[in-house]
Formats: C-alpha cells, structure tokens, sequence
C-alpha cells in the first residue's frame, strides 16, 4: 500500500523519526486478511426478480364505436358558438352527414393504426343496442384471451346516466336507446380496455366498478351455494383484469374552446405530437418562438417513426419523457402492468399523461382505471417544451431556406444528468429518473457507447441497481445489442452482461435462445481483449452452462473447452479461476463435455493449476477435477484409469495451506467415491476390521496421571467459551456426556440392553465428544476411530483379505479421507467425516447377514444373504454371540457359505452384493466380532429389515458441494468501480488504523527511552493472577497491554494493566495434543494469534480479547509427519517438568516474518518448512541435516536467515536463498545438550545468541567458527528469553526460581517468590517470554500462576 504521507499523519504528528516509524507500519503486509479469511464461504441470497413479464399480452381487436348523429345536437348540452367542432381533424359540417360519418371512422382507424397495425379493427357508426352487442361479441370470441379495446364517442348522444347507461340510438334514429354498462361488460368479457370520449365520463367508470363488484358476489355467492338461482345462469365474467380512460370527471363538461379538436381527448390518445405542437402554439410562451403558426406546425418535415427526421426526432423524445415521468411517479408493479405488457395499452397511457396536462389547462381532469397520480406537473414536462421551442424555432428557416436540421441535444443532456447522479450522492438515494431514458438512447446509434458506459457504471453500483434496470426493461435491449458487430461495445457489454448474470442466473436460457453464448465465446476467444474482460466473459459463460443442458451443449458446440483450456496459464489469477469453474461447469453430468476434456487431455492441463499461487485458482482447479471424475456415465476402462489419475493427482493436496481448497478437496474425492462405492465399501470394511484387530497405544485409552494433569472440573476453573463449531470438549469426560453415550450404546434394534466391557468405554465416551458437527450420535466412526486408523495405516501390514491390493488407489483416497477427518479445520474435518461415514454405513450394511425366518425358527442351511435395508449401528462393540442353532457361531472358524453349483471362488473383485446375491466370505462374520454388526440373534424379529435409512442425516448426499463458485461470483455483484473502504482517506477502517499506527509508534518511542537508559532491575511485579490451565506458552501482545496464555489444549487472554481476564477458549486440538508455541500476526495492525500444537497443526483465530466470539480464521497442517503418538506417553509428560534429559520431543516451533508473510515451522522433524501465508502454500523444505529435533527457531528477513537451536546442543545457520543442499552455511556443536533457545539478532551485524539446557550462553559471530563469547548461568533451564531490544535474557529453572542477566552475564535480579502477604514460592517454571518493545518479563508456572515483572514502577 503505497500512500501519501501526507495523508497518513495527524496534526500532531511532527517528528521525523516517528513520521518515519508510521511510514514503516504502513508498508507492512497484512496475512490472512484477504475476503476468504474474513467472510462466509456461499453465496449471495437470491434476491426475488419481479422484473420478467409473467403474462406478456396484445390487443388484438379493436372495436370503434362513433355516436356522433352529424347534424343533430344531444338535447342535452348547450353548445357555444363558435363551438370546438373537428373530429378526427375532419369538420364534419365540410361534407354530407353520411359522408362525414365515414371519413371520421376511417381516420379513428388510421390513427389507432399507427400504434397497433396488426390489430382486427371494426367500426360500428351510429350503431343500435344489437349492433354493438354483436359487434362486441364476435371480437371477444376472436381474441379468445387476448385483450380487446372498446372507443367510445358520444358527441352526438346525450350524456351518460348515473344508472350506468351510455346511450345509443333506434333504428329509424328517432330515439336515443340506453345500454347498460352492465351488458357492455358481458359481451367485452376480460381482459379489455374501454376508452370513453364523452362528457360526465367519470360516471361510467364509477358505474363499471360497482357492476364489476356485483358480479364478483353473484359469482362467490354461486360458489358456495350451487342450488342458488345465481348458479343455474351463465357465470358472467370478472372484470378484474379490465382498464378504463375518460375524458373528464362525472360532473365535467368536455372543452368547447373553438381552437381545439371536439374529441381533444381522443387526439391526445391517438395524435399526441400534433395535438401538443398545436396547445405549445396557443400558450402565451409561444410569442417566444417568432414566426411559429398554426399552419406551419402542419408542414413539420419527417414521419413519426423515423428518428432522424423533426418529427419523428419529436416523437422519441415524447416517449422517453412520458415512459420517465410513469417510471418516477408510479408503484414499480403499477408501472410493470400499464407500460410494459401490452404495447397498445402502454402507448395509449403514455398519451394519456399528455391528456392529463391538456385537458388540465380547460379544467378537464382525465380519469383512469387503475388511477395514477397526477402528473401534469412533472418537472419533465419542461423538458419537454425546451425539446419543442428548440425543433419549432428551426422550423421557418428550414422549411423557406432548406437549412439542414439540428439535432435536439435532449438525449445528450439527460445522459449528462445521469452521470451527475452517479459521480456525486451518497449510498443511500431515489434511483436516478433519468433510467428510462437511458434505456431510450440505446436505440441511438450517436449516444449508444457513452448510454452503455453510464449504464454500466449504474449496475455496478449492486444488485439494487441491476434490479431496478431490469425493472425498467433494459433486458431486450441489451440481448439485442449482443447481435451488433461493434468492438468499441464488446467490453460493454460483457460488463454489464455479467452485472446482470451476477444478480440473476436465469437469463442463461434467454442468452442460449438467442444465440448470444456465441458473442461471449468470441470475446473470450480474442487475444486482444484485456484480460478483465475475458474474465467477465468466462464468468457469463460459466452461469449459462451451469446446471443448464441446453448451455452445456450450445457451448460445447461452440468450441468453449479449447478456448477455456487456452487460457489456463494466463498471468490473470481472476481469469485463471474462472476458466476452471467454468470448464468443471460444462462436464457437471455431461459426459459429452466430459470425453471432449479427455480428448483435448483437459485434466492434465488443470494439474498445473494445482499448484497456482492463489488459493481461489488451486480451488477452482481442484473443483473442475471433481466434476470431471463425478460424471454419473458409465465407465469404460479408459475413464477409469483418468479418474485414478486425477484422484492421486488430487491427493498431492491434502496439506495444502488454505482449507477452502482442502474442503473443495474432500467434495472433489466425495464425486469419485460415490462413483466407485462399492471399491470403498470394501476398502472400508478392511480399515475397520484391521483398525480393531490393531492394538495402538493410543492416548486416548490411557487416562494421564492426574497429579500431572490438572483437575478440569475443580469449581474455580470457569467454563469455556465453546467457539465456532467445535463442540466443548472439555466437558466429554463429565459423567453426563458418558452416561448420554452409553445410553447411545445399550440400544440395540429393539431397544433391549446390550452387553458392554470396559474395555470399549474410551472409544465410545470419545464418541459424543469428537471434534465435528452436532450429529455425532449419527456417526459410525467416531472421531477416535477414524484417527486410530489413520495411525494404523500408517504402518500395519494390512492383510488383504479381499482381493484388492493394498495400495489401490482406493486405499490411497481413503487414507487421504481420514487425514481430512483429522483436519486441524472443523469445517474440512466434518465434510470428510460424512463422505467417510457414509460409506462405513453403506459398507457395514450390505456385509450384515440377513436373517430367514423360518415358521419362528432360525434354518441353519440359509445362505447368509446381505440386506440392503438398513439398521442402527453401534459406535462401540456390541454384545458377544448369542448362542443360536448353528454351531459354527460358537466355534471361532468362519462360517463358510454353502457352495452353490458353478459358484465362482470369491477371489473375483470385489461387489456390493444385492439383496439374495450370494456373498464373498469376507463378508461373511469373522472371528472377531465386529464393531459393527449384531450377532444372528434367534430374537429379532424379520420386521427389523423396514428400519428405514433416511434416518442418518449425518451422512453425504450425493451433491455435496462448498458454495465455492457463488461466493465467486459475488464479486461480480459487487462494486468493482468503487475504491476500497480501507483506501478511502475518510472511512472509519482507515481512521482507525491511523490511530493504532500511532499508537504502535509512542510504544516503540517511549519502550526506547526506557530500554536506552540501561535497565538495572527487573523484579517489580506488575501482575499476577491463576490461570485456567497450566502455562505452557506466553505471548506478550505487541502493542496492546494484553497477554496470551497457552495451557494443553486452551488460551487465555489477561490485560495485564488493568488485572483482568478478557477471554478463555479452547484451541480445539486432539486430547493427546498441546500447544508448543504462539505467535501474534499482524501485531501492528488487525491483530491475529497463531497457535502451533505438536501435532504439526497450525490454527489462526480472530476476534479473541474482545466482547466477541473467537472465530478461527483458517487452520492446516503446517507439518504433516509429526504424529504425535510416536513419543510415548510418559515421555511426553515428562516435559512439564524437566527438559533436561533431552526427552519428550520439541513440539512443534515456529518463526513468524511480518515483513515478508513467510512463516517457518519446524520441530520433531527433519526440516524447516517455510510457508507462504499470502499464498497459503509451502515454499521450501530445508533439510536440517540432522538426527534431532528442532527446539528453537529465529530468522532475519533482512539477510534470508535463519538461526534453528537443535535437541542434540548444535546450532544451525540456514541461508533461504541457496539450494536445499547448500543452504546450511553454518553449524556450531559447542553446546552439549538440548538447545533451550537461539536468537539471530536482527541488526545488520546482528549475532546468534544461543542458550542450551545446561545453562551456558554463547555468542556466535555468524562468519566465525567459534563462539565470541560464553556465560554460565543455572542449571536444568526449562525456559528462557531474550529481550530483542533491551539486551537482557531470563532463565526460569525447574529449581523454582528466574534469574535475569544484563548482556555481560551480571544477575540483575533474582526472583523466587510472589510478591503479597503469604509471599509464596514460585512453582517450577514452565514458561517465560519478554514483551517485544517494554522491560517487562511474563512468567507461568506449574503451580497455574502467571505473573509479569517489570523495570520500574510504572504510572498505573
């Protein structure tokens, strides 16, 4: 992170040197912070799409009806003179009335035609009741479904009643007839649209919706009661789905302004732009525009839907503003219904917002049905009129001189506001108003790039925004921009594409319909794109061939796996990983895909990606392998030897560094051991058979002594925090936890008890307090079981009682399974212990005899025949034989089957036996009794078989899976325009990372004056308090006053300022295990502990020492040949007290490097392993060179060194740099025994400081030989530290007692009792450790004490 100083430093920060130490602090990388440590590993919840039309409709028939009786006024209404007379733009007093009559119809027609051509049109001039009603009839009978309109003009007629009638006229026309709405309604049916241009027309809405009422009660009243004379008739029809238009409210008259059209409502719905040009030119504000007449609006040159014309120019520009105006003012679902289904029905609404603000202006209010709010007002109506002024200004030098036409900077200006609501604002806002219009201007070649640009910087801004844009429609325009050849939009449109595909998946079948997988595969197909487009291509590519046939195919066709395997090695980790979802996505049970892959050798090309620098890519690749091996077809011999391949190629992962690449690992062996169950079933029963066959001295049958081990349920002891899924297992040897186990035990199928011997309570007890998930009374195989075996197979000779070889690779996967069962991360442990136990389940069940019944009697010639039903299984051993008929039970040989004629020797390969199969003897009882079968019992009854297998919920189902590619595709829903929250000057992370940066340097000023003026005591104590569990490692916080104390198996956390116990939780590691050494990541900034137990697990927890709950943040094993069983139990216990004879093994010893995020590990073993925590892998193995253990590590990243005290007294210089022969540049054998500690100073000169058990300190020059220097001080050292700055050392004895010696080898203190009033004597010490920058000594002790001393008094 590079950044300005000027930015990093408060006001009250002046000094250089301190400038120089925040600069320092800013530089350091951070380890295991990245968005996989810090979030759930799913995806995002689907948010509910609205935005698909569910019921896209047309307007199919159109009916006219015209009740203008020309010549003859209604008696009704008093005309003005002049009066409004124009219809349709035709004076109907220019012609004979019959005439007039006619024309009118054909232009109500032309003029409905030009926004629906397609629709069935009939007109029905002057019409009777019978008329109408057939007219009505047959175009309801045509459209079926479909939606019919209904134009009314009662010019001629008298107004409508409050009875609900509309009225037309007799045959002779010499009377006025009325005609109920409520018949109108039966013959229309639903759904329809009524439009009505008469006087009062509100009265015929208000009038439709009561009638529509009755009849939804006439209709639920002949629902529930059909003997009801409602039931007998016709239903009539619901008028739900029915939408009305009318000129003017139930008590308004219609305007007879002379100047306008006498149907101006019906010219608004059908002639928009004139009718608008012509009310533009009667306002005051059109003086403005010099030379505009009424005639010359006339002569505007262009057609309606040629945008390059005025006209038509005019008329886009209406359509954007009125779609705008709905969009901003109507309910979302509103808006969906009225301008988005129907495009008739749409195009009339638009036209009605103009209507509204005409009609307005004559104190006319259009009605609607639904009602909208009002609009008139719109601050987009200015727009509007600018947009006009603008053309109707051009207009007399266009039309007189032929100047050529400018265009209106309406779209430009729109576009223009939109990218100020994006650049300027806050999270939380109204949407823009101008999205509509947006969506409009793609249809503009001109405006088309930038439009797309601001449309895709909206998207980007969440899935909100991508909602809101499908909302308004944008969908078919972009599906139809995928068919553009422009490159300038190809990187637009993968962008917004993937925007879309990143909210809602099931676009995938809309982009396959329309052939637009193929625009993605040429982007992704092109060299010359930039690879974050390629990615994004990929991605879109990877969601329409998820689980989607049609996609699979349609991209298989399309060459996407050669292009996908093209691009394995790009430099791009983000592409590299989508490549590999994507091509695990195309061969997900589709075998086609999957022999396309072999045939381009697609798994070989992956492996590379095994072993990428990111975890994501290692993950995505390990993800595409199991796919390929999970193919449900059938197998060929050829398949089979690829998936033994790739499962051993798989198996090199079992100690990757990440466990979300380990947890994709057990779901990746998971597909092939379901696709060869029945191998595994026996490999299975082999495991189990040899695993009670095996006497292990494992710890977990030998209870430590007591006295050593302290009392865990002593009252003072509190109970600790169980965290995250680990269940508290401290509390498994309570006697509640035993007797809930047994109890688990003693049923067998009919509940009765079942015989138990001591002997099996450790593995049963254990049984309800594995590490895992809460089904553990589910499980088979216990924890313990499973991590017996896994020591067992490390080195038994397994006889193969079946005829596979032992190092199948079936074999092999199941070894690799139980390591992932013993997984130092709950989450990879509990997924491996349900694909293991499922096929324990599977396996134990088809080897268990089935009993034949026989009249209430056992036949002893049946063949004992596996059942597939399924019963409860026991975790510990069941009850011995009961006696039965047949003999061989009570013997100890093998009952054999009965040889059937022309049976096969069972040495053929192994099957799982169908029910009524015969079975090969070793499924047959052995002479053991299995852990897992129940004995033949004469009493049980033949109905046990139907216990159903559905019970065991702790068992795999077939798919399982990590949610892996959808927490990878979140990022694509996300903002990626936006600047980071830590990168942002202002944010709250980064203020308060200032503040600890700060606060790191006034402890390393104020640290240095102390330790600079010499420090000649140090024996203040400063505090003390019990802990929990015995000290076994201290870790002073860095800059917090806060100190980690590690026992066996927990952490406790004190702040040793204010004597309090901020925490305590368990670290989670086996019971035969303990924590040998702790480190603080990221000390200076977002503090992480690392905890290091002796079985080479490494385990890193966040949140710890504050309110919240302790997580871990990831976990794995940092060295994988260090079990721990190897040392015997005695030897190990010994450790607590005397480290002297060199006895009880190292554990496991760590070095942590900030600088570079490289950790070393070392210990019982025979290297230094070197990790990469930024790529969460090992780097290097360093040979020791030696036969002991590693007791001490201590490295300097300046100089690539690395300083490793050793259990036989040498001292070894390791250079990181060199080759694994030549990087030991320097060994020193002065010391005779166990080296305790060796320091390598970090200065450029810096030395190797190096104490061993006898107590004698050297000092190394690292270019000479010999050592430079040599104190003595006690004997039978058990800890010790060196105070990095400070110069000084302590020693803590078994002798109980610390001595601290300044550099010259002077006793500067003695400590030997606690301070207080019993002053007691300090137990023997078990721990030390000195606080990196203060004087200040931590200290535990056997006796549970831990206790600081410092310098001087303090100011406290």
């Amino acid at each position: 992170m590079k950044m300005d100083s000027e930015l990093l430093l408060s006001p009250a920060v002046c000094l250089a040197e301190e400038e120089e130490a925040d600069m320092s602090d800013w530089n350091l990388p951070l380890a295991f912070m990245k968005k996989r440590h810090s979030e759930k590993i799913e995806g995002s919840k689907a948010l509910a799409q609205s935005w698909r039309m569910k019921d896209r409709m047309k307007t199919v028939s159109v009916a006219l009806v015209l009740c203008l009786n020309v010549g003859v006024d209604p008696p009704d209404v008093v005309k003005t003179s002049p009066c409004a007379r124009l219809e349709c733009w035709i004076d109907p007093l220019s012609m004979s009335p019959q005439k007039a009559l006619e024309t009118i119809g054909a232009n109500l027609q032309k003029q409905y035609e030009n926004w629906q051509p397609r629709a069935r049109y009939k007109q029905s001039l002057d019409p009777t009741v019978d008329e109408v009603k057939k007219l009505c009839t047959s175009l309801r009978r045509n459209a079926k479904e479909e939606r019919v309109l209904f134009h009314y003009n009662g010019h001629g007629v008298p107004r409508p009643t409050v009875n609900g009638e509309i009225w037309v006229f007799n045959k002779n026309y010499t009377q006025y007839i009325p005609l109920s709405v409520y018949d109108l309604q039966t013959w229309m049916g639903s759904p329809s649209i009524f439009v009505y241009d008469c006087s009062n027309a509100g009265i015929i809405v208000k009038s439709f919706k009561q009638f529509a009422l009755q009849r939804e009660q006439e209709l639920e009243v002949a629902a529930i009661n059909p003997n009801h004379p409602l039931a007998q008739m016709p239903l009539p029809p619901s008028m739900k789905n029915c939408i009305q238009l009318a000129a003017c409210e139930a008590s308004e008259l219609l305007p007879m302004n002379p100047d306008l059209p006498a149907d101006l409502f019906t010219s608004c719905l059908t002639t928009p732009i004139k009718i608008a040009l012509r009310w533009f030119c009667m306002q005051k504000s059109a003086k403005l525009v010099p030379g505009v007449t009424l005639d010359l609006i006339e002569k505007i040159p262009g057609r309606l839907n040629d945008r390059r014309t005025p006209l038509g120019e005019l008329n886009w520009i209406f359509t954007a503003i009125t779609d705008t105006i709905a969009w901003n003012v109507l309910p979302r679902d509103l808006f969906q219904k009225l301008f988005r289904q129907d495009l008739l029905v749409a195009s009339l609404f638009r036209n009605f917002l103009l209507a509204e603000r005409i009609m307005r202006s004559y104190n006319c209010t259009p009605v609607s049905s639904p009602r909208l709010p009002p609009t008139y007002m719109h601050a987009m109506w200015q727009a509007w009129d600018l947009a006009v002024d603008i053309c109707l200004s051009q207009l007399p030098t266009i039309i007189e001189e032929g100047t050529a036409f400018r265009h209106s900077p309406f779209f430009a200006e729109q576009l223009t506001a939109f990218q100020v609501w994006l650049t300027m604002g806050v999270e939380n806002r109204n949407p823009p108003e101008q999205l509509p219009i947006v969506l409009q201007v793609l249809l503009s070649q001109v405006h088309r790039l930038r439009a797309l640009d601001l449309l895709g910087r909206f998207l980007d801004l969440g899935p909100w925004a991508v909602s809101l844009a499908l909302s308004v429609g944008i969908f078919p325009y972009v599906l139809k921009l995928l068919q553009s050849s422009a490159r300038e939009l190809r990187p637009l449109l993968v962008f917004i594409w993937a925007k879309i595909l990143a909210v809602d998946s099931s676009c995938q079948a809309d982009l396959v319909k329309d052939n637009g997988h193929k625009y993605f595969l040429s982007v992704l197909a092109d060299p010359y794109m930039p690879a974050e487009h390629r990615t994004m291509a990929v991605f879109i590519l990877a969601v329409i061939v998820n689980s989607y046939t049609t996609g699979q195919e349609a991209c298989l066709q399309g060459n996407l796996i050669a292009i996908c395997l093209e691009q394995l090695s790009d430099p791009h980790p983000l592409l590299r990983q989508w490549v590999a979802i994507c091509l695990g996505r195309i061969w997900q049970n589709f075998d086609s895909a999957r022999w396309c892959g072999v045939r381009d050798s697609a798994h070989e090309k992956l492996y590379s990606l095994l072993s990428d620098p990111i975890p994501e890519v290692r993950c995505a690749a390990v993800f595409a392998l199991g796919t390929f091996v999970g193919n449900s077809a059938e197998r060929t011999d050829h398949s089979t030897t690829i998936d033994h391949n790739v499962a051993m190629m798989l198996a090199q992962l079992i100690n990757d560094g990440s466990p979300v690449v380990r947890k994709e690992l057990v779901v990746a062996l998971s597909h092939l051991v379901v696709q060869y169950e029945s191998n595994f079933c026996t490999v299975a029963l082999q495991f189990m058979e040899e695993e009670k066959n095996y006497a292990v001295p494992s710890p977990a049958n030998t209870l430590e002594p007591g006295n050593l081990t302290p009392v865990r349920d002593s009252p003072a002891i509190p109970r600790l925090r169980s965290v995250n899924s680990y269940t508290n297992i401290r509390a498994a040897t309570t006697a509640r936890n035993l007797n809930k186990s047994l109890q688990n035990l003693n049923l067998n199928e009919e509940g009765g008890p079942v015989a138990f011997s001591p002997g099996n309570l450790s593995t049963s007890s254990s049984a309800s307090s594995t590490l895992g998930s809460p089904d553990n009374d589910e499980y088979i195989l216990s924890f313990e079981t499973i991590d017996k075996m896994r020591r067992v197979s490390s080195y038994s000779s397994l006889n193969s009682l079946i005829g596979v070889s032992f190092n199948s690779v079936y074999t092999q996967i199941w070894r690799v399974l139980l390591h992932l069962a013993a997984d130092p991360f709950p989450e990879v442990s509990d997924l491996a212990m349900k694909v293991l136990n499922s096929i324990a389940y599977k396996a134990t069940m088809n080897a268990r005899p089935q009993r034949i019944l026989d009249s209430g009697s056992l036949t002893q010639s049946a063949p004992a025949s596996p059942t597939s039903k399924v019963a409860h299984i026991h975790q510990a051993g069941g009850s011995p034989p009961m006696p039965s008929a047949s003999s061989s039970s009570l013997t100890n040989e093998v009952p054999k089957p009965p040889t059937r004629g022309g049976e096969q020797p069972p040495t053929r390969p192994p099957y799982t036996p169908t029910l009524g199969g015969q079975a090969p003897h070793s499924h047959q009882f052995p002479r053991t009794r299995k852990m897992f079968d129940k004995g033949p019992s004469g009493s049980e009854q033949a109905g046990d078989d139907a216990d159903d297998p559905g019970g065991h919920k702790a068992y795999m189902n077939a798919n399982l899976s990590t949610g892996l590619c959808d927490w990878s595709a979140k990022y694509f829903a996300q903002p990626v325009m936006k600047i980071p929250e830590e990168h942002d000057v202002e944010s709250q992370v980064r203020k308060e990372r200032e503040w600890r940066f700060l606060r790191n340097a006034r402890v390393r000023k104020q640290s240095q004056r102390i330790t600079q003026r010499g420090v000649t005591r140090l024996d203040d104590q400063i505090f003390i308090n019990r802990n929990p569990g015995v000290p076994s490692v201290v870790k002073f916080h860095p800059f917090n006053p806060c100190i980690a104390v590690a026992d066996k198996d927990s952490i406790c956390f004190w702040d040793w300022e204010k004597a309090e116990r901020l925490d305590y939780f368990y670290n989670g590691n086996p019971r035969y295990t303990r924590i040998t050494a702790m480190e603080y990541l990221n000390g200076h900034d977002y503090s992480l502990l690392l905890t290091a137990t002796d079985d080479g697990a490494l385990r890193i927890w966040k949140n710890f020492a504050d309110q919240r709950n302790p997580e871990m943040v990831t976990a794995w094993q940092g060295l994988s040949d260090m079990l721990p069983t190897t040392r015997g139990l005695a030897r190990r216990v010994s450790i607590y007290l005397d480290r002297s004879k060199g006895q009880g093994g190292a554990g496991m010893v760590v070095d942590w490097e900030q600088e570079t995020g490289l950790l070393m590990t070392s210990g019982d073993v025979r290297v230094i392993r070197i990790w990469d925590t930024e790529r969460e892998m090992k780097v290097q193995d360093i040979p020791t060179g030696a036969d002991s253990c590693v007791t001490s590590l201590s490295c300097d990243s300046q100089r690539s060194l690395i300083a490793a005290g050793l259990g036989d007294g040498s001292v070894r210089l390791y250079d990181r740099r060199m080759g694994a022969n030549e990087c030991r540049v320097m060994t020193y054998r002065e010391h005779s025994s166990w080296v305790v500690k060796a320091h390598l100073q970090k200065q450029t000169d810096g030395k190797i400081i190096s104490v061993s058990v006898d107590g004698d300190v050297r000092f190394f020059e690292l270019r000479s030989p010999d050592s430079v220097n040599v104190l003595q001080t006690v004997k039978g050292l058990t800890a010790l530290d060196i105070h990095p700055q400070a110069n000084l050392f302590a020693c803590g004895s078994m002798n109980q007692f610390i001595a601290v010696y300044n550099s010259n080898g002077d006793v500067i203190s003695n400590i030997k009792y606690y301070d207080g009033f019993m002053g007691q004597r300090i137990g023997a010490i078990s721990c030390l450790a000195f606080h990196p920058y203060w004087p200040h000594l931590a200290v535990g002790s056997n006796d549970y004490y831990m206790s600081i001393y410092s310098a001087e008094k303090r100011l406290r």
